[in-house]
C-alpha cells in the first residue's frame, strides 16, 4: 500500500485515525504498532515477521548495551552484533541475488536457488522478494542500538514503544530515515491537538499533490524518451529533455513522499526533521547533497563518515573516507552496478570540488554555478535511472552529440510539455512560498482549506482516471 492510493486514502487512513484517537491515551503506541504492522504486511504479509525479528533484536541488543555499560568492550560487542545483524539483513534479502550472479560471473560458482534446512523448511538463496522499505527500517533500528553506546539516547525499555518507532507506518517504505533520538521523547509523551493535526494534514496535502499532480504528469514523459530510444528515435535534445523529466520526478515523487510522511507524523505528534530544502537551487554538488535526502545524508555522515575519521587525519583518509561513503550510499540504492556508478561519480565530483574546483566556482557568476550543478545531477540522474550499462551509455552518449541535434518529435515535446516544465520549475523554488508568507494571515486561513480540498479532489480524479502512479522506492 503506497499513500498516492484511494485505499490508503480513503480506507486506511480513515479507518487509523478513527482507532487511534478513539483510543485511550496510554494504548496509542499499541495501535500505531499495529495498524503500522498491518499498513507494513498489506502487500507481503510474510515479511511482517522480518520486521517484529528486526525489532526484537535491536530491542534486546541495546537493553543488552545499557545493562553491559560499565563493561565497555562487551557493550561494543553487543553494538557490532546488532549492526552485523541488520547489514546480513539487509544483505540476503537486497543483494543476495546480485552477489550469487556476480560471483558466478567471475568464478563460475553457481550458488543453488534454494536451500532445505529441514523437511519442509526451504530457504530461497536468489530471486529472493525484496521487503519494502528495508533500506529505511534497518539503517534506523542500526542507529538505535549506536546511539545507545554513544549515550546519544536513552534506552527504550517498553517494547511497544520501540516496535511502533520501528514500524511507524508514515515513515516506513520512503523516508524520511528517522533517527530514535529525534522522536524518543514523542514516543512517551507527544501533543495531540488540532494545531498538530490542521498542520500535519496541509503538508500531507501538499505531498500528495507533488506526487500525483507533479511528478505522475511529467514521469511519464521519461518513459516515453526511453522508449524513443530503444526505437533509435531520440535526439539530443530529446535525450535531455528525458532527463530533465526524470530529474523532476524523482524531486517531487520522493519529496512528496517525505511531506507526506512528515504530515502524517505531525498528525499523530510527531516532529520528523526536513528531508529536502529545494536542491534544484544548490550552487554546488555538495551544497545539493546537503538539500536533497538530508536524512540520508545525515545518517551516512554521523554514523559512517565521521566513525571512519571524517576529515580529521590528513588528505589521503579523507579521500578514502569520502569513497567508502559514496559507494555504501550508491550500494544502499540497489542492488545494481548502475547504482555503484552512481555513488562514485559523485564521489569524484565531490572530491573535485574539494581539492580542484573550489577556488573556480569560487569566482563563477551564481548562474554558471547553478548550470554546472544541474548539468552534472541530471547526468547522475542518467546513471541512477537506467540500469542496463549499455543503454545507459548510449544515452549519455545522446545528450552529448552522438545522433541528431534534434527530430520532429521534439517540437511536440515542447509544445506539449512546455507549460508543465514552467509549473515543475517554479514549484521547485520557494517563490511559492515566499509568495504565501506574503499574504495576510486572513487570506491565508480561507485559503488554506480551499487549496487543501483542491489537492485531495484533483489527485483522486487523478488516480481513478490514470494507470500512472509509480512506486520509485520499492527497490531501495
Amino acid at each position: 500500500m503506497v499513500f498516492s492510493s484511494l485505499p490508503f486514502l480513503f480506507a486506511y487512513l480513515p479507518l487509523t485515525l478513527a482507532i487511534y484517537f478513539l483510543a485511550p491515551l496510554r494504548l496509542r503506541n499499541l495501535v500505531l504498532l499495529l495498524v503500522s504492522l498491518f499498513f507494513y504486511g498489506w502487500g507481503e504479509p510474510v515479511y511482517i515477521s522480518i520486521m517484529i525479528l528486526s525489532t526484537l533484536i535491536d530491542y534486546t541488543h541495546g537493553m543488552l548495551v545499557e545493562r553491559f555499560r560499565s563493561r565497555d568492550k562487551l557493550a561494543r560487542w553487543f553494538v557490532g552484533q546488532s549492526v552485523v545483524f541488520n547489514l546480513l539483513l539487509l544483505g540476503f534479502f537486497k543483494y543476495g541475488t546480485f552477489l550469487a550472479e556476480n560471483l558466478y560471473l567471475l568464478t563460475g560458482i553457481q550458488i543453488p536457488q534454494s536451500v532445505e534446512l529441514w523437511p519442509g523448511m526451504v530457504i530461497p538463496l536468489q530471486n529472493v522478494p525484496l521487503p519494502i522499505g528495508i533500506s529505511f527500517f534497518t539503517f534506523q533500528t542500526m542507529s538505535y542500538t549506536i546511539d545507545v553506546y554513544r549515550k546519544d539516547a536513552t534506552v527504550q525499555r517498553n517494547l511497544i514503544k520501540f516496535g511502533a518507532y520501528v514500524t511507524m507506518f508514515p515513515q516506513l517504505i520512503a523516508g524520511p530515515i528517522v533517527k530514535y533520538k529525534t522522536v524518543a521523547e514523542e514516543l512517551n509523551h507527544r501533543s495531540h491537538n488540532t494545531e498538530n493535526f490542521a498542520l500535519g494534514a496541509r503538508r500531507f496535502c501538499v505531498g500528495l499533490a507533488k506526487k500525483v499532480l507533479l511528478a505522475n504528469s511529467i514521469g511519464a514523459l521519461w518513459d516515453q524518451q526511453l522508449t524513443a530510444q530503444g526505437a533509435g528515435e531520440l535526439s539530443a535534445v530529446g535525450s535531455w529533455l528525458g532527463l530533465m523529466a526524470y530529474g523532476f520526478q524523482i524531486y517531487f515523487d520522493f519529496s512528496g513522499y517525505s511531506d507526506m510522511a512528515i504530515g502524517l507524523g505531525r498528525i499523530f505528534g510527531f516532529h520528523f526533521e526536513e528531508n529536502f530544502n529545494y536542491p534544484y537551487l544548490a550552487s554546488s554538488v555538495a551544497d545539493f547533497w546537503r538539500r536533497w535526502h538530508m536524512s540520508m545524508t545525515s545518517w551516512f555522515r554521523e554514523y559512517l563518515y565521521i566513525p571512519l575519521g571524517g576529515n580529521r587525519h590528513g588528505q589521503a583518509k579523507t579521500l578514502r573516507n569520502i569513497l567508502i561513503v559514496w559507494f555504501c550510499t550508491g550500494f544502499w540504492h540497489g542492488a545494481s552496478w548502475n547504482f555503484l556508478i552512481w555513488g562514485m561519480y559523485f564521489a569524484a565530483w565531490l572530491i573535485l570540488e574539494k581539492y580542484v574546483l573550489r577556488g573556480a566556482l569560487d569566482h563563477l557568476p551564481a548562474g554558471l554555478k547553478h548550470f554546472y550543478t544541474l548539468l552534472v545531477v541530471l547526468v547522475g540522474w542518467g546513471i541512477f535511472a537506467i540500469e542496463d550499462l549499455s543503454a545507459c551509455g548510449s544515452y549519455l552518449a545522446l545528450c552529448f552529440g552522438r545522433g541528431a541535434l534534434w527530430n520532429a518529435s521534439d517540437l511536440y515535446v515542447l509544445h506539449n510539455y512546455m507549460l508543465t516544465f514552467l509549473i515543475l520549475a517554479v514549484s521547485a523554488t520557494a517563490v511559492g512560498k515566499k509568495a504565501w508568507h506574503r499574504l495576510p494571515s486572513r487570506a491565508q486561513a480561507v485559503l488554506t482549506p480551499l487549496l487543501m480540498m483542491a489537492s485531495l479532489l484533483l489527485s483522486t480524479a487523478y488516480l481513478v482516471d490514470g494507470s500512472y502512479n509509480p512506486f520509485l522506492y520499492f527497490r531501495f
